[in-house]
């Protein structure tokens, strides 16, 4: 089977539909939800491939194929992640700075910032003295590589 297209997300999919169908999951890493193009198996054994016409991101939550019976939905693994929670916008200052220099992605949930874990990042917020917490968490959107030019 051949995914072209993302149909909806799992929580615009009404709790009665939901229950009524058989439901596969597609695990994926939080990279590879960037990928357009790619071969995946289902928790079931049903091999997919994945081929989007539109430029799109994959999601935690996107049914990539639902019919009378059956649901088919990507799961994020959950990944390692520090959470950074500066205490003042000095702070946040401060630590963006020295993770933009770094070319690092981050995510921005609310007050929080997330990175994906590095032991040399963890190093830099003990010593700058940033309260963070290392989690395991399922990430709602791909770290996303930042392009970059020093020209």
């Amino acid at each position: 089977m051949i995914i072209e297209q993302i149909v909806t997300s799992l929580e615009d999919v009404h709790p009665e539909t939901r229950l009524s169908r058989h439901l596969e999951k597609v695990y994926l890493q939080s990279d590879d939800l960037l990928k357009r193009v790619q071969r995946v198996v289902t928790d079931h054994g049903r091999e997919l491939g994945i081929s989007l016409l539109q430029p799109a991101n994959l999601s935690h939550g996107d049914v990539l194929f639902m019919d009378d019976h059956n649901l088919i939905v990507v799961e994020v693994v959950p990944e390692d992640v520090l959470i950074i929670r500066p205490r003042s916008i000095g702070e946040m200052g401060d630590i963006a700075h020295k993770l933009g220099n770094r070319h690092l992605p981050a995510q921005f949930e609310e007050d929080r910032m997330l990175v994906q874990y590095d032991y040399l990042v963890e190093d830099l917020l003990k010593h700058s003295g940033i309260p963070y917490t290392q989690e395991k968490l399922k990430v709602k959107q791909p770290f996303k590589p930042i392009g970059h030019s020093h020209g």
